[in-house]
């Protein structure tokens, strides 16, 4: 594990030029400016500069992160000078962008990726608000975002969606193009938001890329480029807020710490390409100043919270773990699964979660995570009674932390806990249990689990494997292989999961339909389907 012993980043020299600034007193306005001559001759581009979109993250009571990435000629990296660019930004209350707010200047780093984060502050809560950048004579697209409730108001209601794994070769993002359609408070993504293998082989050849696989802060950028041209996505990322966090794909396939699963790759190797790993993630995501990556550490676990209704705690199942055990992914269990030093999130996030839920004041209270908790058996066809296989990449692999987090949340009579997860390009329902040998025994939490985007391209509604994989586990409430995104609806008395799947990813166009819908009520742990 590689120690993470305090949330504060260090303010030096190098980490204040990428900095954005938020005062705008000073400032004239907007769409207005007149440049000088040569301010105007140095951000003359080649072509339009906001071809990667616009979004907006981690919303608090009064304000939000504001996000864009310079790219004229995407996918590629040319057009731009080899010298910082000056961006403005504005908030406004109405999208015609005639009431405006908050104004300001941020600078778009040679060393970023072009990349803009703004934080801005002193926003009204529980308020939607339209934002847009400018560079030169150049405007972005305008964004929608919406602030945080204040620290004691009860909504009546919150709605989000949770989505995962979106491998672009392997189809359109069309469920996003439903999403964009909903009326979302915000947006939770679970990770796989890019792949880093290489570009050919996909289920949707039309969306084929030429690219070796990412191992480079320049291969990585690239590919971060790629995915966010596609126009489904840019569109949901404009429309509401987002929380992201991410899983292995962002990095190397189940990357576990610092330890890599090729013998022949030194740590110092395995580290340094997780370093621009990490910096290109940052390059691309709606994050504040607090996650700004320290070579290959980035504090990404935080607390996204929604006054009495609703906090997430935001997850990072990766960076601290320990090794997966055993030597086979998918195995019978093994002496290595009870390991008593083994950890899924390390000492201090393990540390922070509980001290969190122990504060909360919330209705409901999220664990935002990767990878399934619930202990199924991962062979979906009827099998010898006794026989089980677990994933060792899963909670599965960490049999002595899942225990004890999901005793705490027992013990500790944690308020409405509800799990996140995405990882398996599978719908799951699940009941948690501190003891899943015994099907009686009480529920502590419930576990959603959402498909991919597009991973695995077209997926299907198989009733048989269904069926057999709710038979050999009864703590499991539903399950379905297609592709799609989870909608959920909070009021002070039910939480409600309506699972929409689309039928096909490896051509356009396809329908939405909500497969199935869960609720989870008030102070009772385990979903009903209704």
């Amino acid at each position: 594990m590689i120690p993470h012993n305090s949330g504060k980043v260090p303010f030096d020299s190098t980490r204040r030029q990428f900095l954005t600034s938020a005062t705008a007193a000073s400032l004239w306005p907007f769409l207005n400016m007149r440049l000088t001559e040569a301010a105007d001759r140095r951000q003359r581009l080649s072509d339009y500069p906001f071809k990667l979109g616009v979004a907006s993250g981690d919303p608090a009571p009064d304000g939000v992160v504001l996000w864009t990435r310079l790219c004229p000629e995407a996918p590629g990296r040319g057009g731009l000078p080899h010298e910082d660019v000056r961006v403005e930004w504005q908030v406004a209350t109405d999208e015609g962008m005639k009431q405006i707010v908050r104004k300001g200047t941020a600078t778009a780093a040679v060393n970023w990726a072009y990349s803009v984060h703004v934080e801005v502050e002193g926003l009204e809560p529980d308020r939607s608000y339209w934002y847009q950048f400018k560079v030169g004579m150049e405007v972005s697209p305008v964004g929608r975002t919406r602030t945080a409730p204040a620290a004691d108001a009860m909504l009546d209601n919150f709605r989000f969606a949770f989505a995962s794994c979106q491998k672009y070769q392997d189809g359109h993002f069309t469920a996003y193009e439903h999403m964009a359609q909903d009326d979302l408070r915000v947006v939770v993504h679970l990770g796989d938001y890019i792949y880093e293998g290489a570009g050919n082989g996909g289920d949707a050849p039309e969306r084929n890329f030429d690219a070796p696989e990412a191992t480079t802060l320049e291969l990585y950028r690239d590919r971060y480029t790629l995915y966010h041209t596609d126009p489904h996505l840019q569109a949901v990322h404009a429309a509401f807020p987002w929380i992201v966090t991410w899983d292995d794909h962002e990095f190397a396939n189940d990357c576990a710490g610092a330890i890599s699963d090729d013998p022949s790759v030194t740590t110092e190797d395995y580290l340094k390409r997780r370093a621009g790993a990490y910096q290109a993630y940052y390059e691309n995501m709606p994050l504040r100043r607090s996650a700004l990556p320290l070579g290959p550490d980035m504090m990404l676990y935080r607390r996204v919270t929604f006054g009495q209704m609703v906090d997430f705690s935001v997850l990072d199942t990766r960076q601290y773990r320990s090794d997966q055990p055993c030597e086979t992914k998918y195995r019978p269990p093994c002496d290595g699964i009870y390991d008593p030093h083994a950890t899924m999130l390390g000492d201090a996030q393990e540390k922070w979660l509980s001290n969190g839920l122990d504060a909360s004041g919330a209705r409901w209270n999220v664990l935002a995570q990767q990878v399934m908790m619930a202990r199924p058996d991962f062979v979906y066809k009827p099998h010898k009674e006794g026989e089980i296989t677990f994933c060792m990449d899963k909670w599965d692999g960490y049999h002595v932390p899942r225990t004890r987090l999901l005793q705490y949340l027992s013990d500790h009579q944690i308020s409405n806990p509800v799990v996140l997860t995405g990882d398996v390009h599978r719908n799951w329902v699940n009941d948690l249990k501190v003891d899943f040998d015994k099907p009686e025994s009480a529920t502590v939490a419930t576990e959603f689990v959402g498909t991919s985007i597009s991973t695995n391209g077209d997926g299907r509604e198989d009733k048989e494997i269904a069926e057999a994989v709710r038979g050999e586990n009864p703590f499991v409430k539903f399950f379905n292989s297609e592709r799609g995104y989870v909608r959920c609806e909070l009021t002070t008395d039910e939480w409600r999961s309506d699972y929409q799947t689309v039928p096909y990813v490896t051509r356009p166009g396809a329908p939405c339909v909500t497969r199935a819908t869960f609720v989870v009520e008030n102070g009772r742990p385990g979903a009903v389907e209704v």
